[in-house]
């Protein structure tokens, strides 16, 4: 099983409010699930070829495609 990390971060009003409108209309989404799709996205798109990030990479892929198909994070 995935260790999972709490974080807390500040955001422009204007985005929580974004956030928080596209949640209202997608409730099978929540704000967990919507930032753990972001984070990964942003990662793989910005990856360099450093081998650490390259071993990621595939890691990353996976968190992505779980937080779309709202599989448990880790679970095949």
């Amino acid at each position: 099983m995935d260790t999972t990390v709490s974080l807390l971060v500040e955001v422009p009003e204007i985005l929580h409010e974004s956030l928080q409108g596209y949640l209202e209309m997608r409730p099978d989404w929540d704000q967990d699930r919507v930032i753990t799709a972001a984070l990964s996205l942003f990662l793989l798109q910005n990856q360099t070829e450093a081998a650490p990030e390259k071993l990621n990479h595939r890691q990353a892929s996976r968190i992505y495609l779980d937080a779309l198909f709202k599989r448990p994070i880790g679970q095949n």
